[in-house]
């Protein structure tokens, strides 16, 4: 479960939505965040 607080006058709220789905997603698969999705390549010297 992911929340998010923010103000409704300044911000919209598909905006936030589509926000809190993107970090949902990067939660949910680190390895693409962090590894553009390629582990032997990120892991190379």
């Amino acid at each position: 479960y992911v929340a998010l607080s923010y103000d409704h006058r300044i911000i919209d709220g598909r905006e936030s939505v589509g926000f809190l789905v993107a970090v949902k997603e990067a939660l949910e698969n680190p390895v693409e965040l962090l590894m553009n999705n390629d582990v032997k390549k990120a892991l190379e010297l």
